[in-house]
């Protein structure tokens, strides 16, 4: 896991299972030096890690990822622009689906999966 220094949050909202985060991808932000130099890209792992740090914190889950399911990064995240993330959060299967977008644009989504409590403490035991 990154851990990366997280965006200026904008706004934030939620209710019991969903939560929206407005973000302001500034072009101070360190993730875009040498990520590319003629046009700079916020990395997808970046976006990948702020969502996991998101969701997991407001849905009260440890940053333990078992996997991560369908990934897509649909258009290019540049400095200078405003987005939305939208976390929905699937309890029965211990699971974050995340969007980034701002209005009809889709920069990113996917899928986290946490490891199971239950399995995690019989591996402690």
């Amino acid at each position: 896991m990154i851990k990366s220094v997280l965006p200026p949050i904008i706004s934030h909202s939620a209710d019991n299972d969903e939560a929206h985060w407005r973000l302001a991808i500034n072009a101070e932000l360190p993730f875009f030096e040498g990520h590319f130099p003629q046009q700079p890209v916020l990395p997808g792992v970046t976006q990948l890690d702020w969502a996991i740090q998101l969701g997991a914190k407001h849905f009260g889950y440890a940053i333990d990822v078992a996997s991560l399911e369908v990934l897509k990064f649909q258009q290019l995240m540049l400095p200078g622009t405003e987005v939305t993330l939208r976390i929905s959060h699937k309890a029965n299967k211990q699971k974050l689906v995340f969007t980034y977008y701002d209005g009809d644009k889709r920069y990113g989504s996917g899928r986290i999966a946490f490891v199971d409590k239950a399995i995690e403490q019989e591996v402690a035991q």
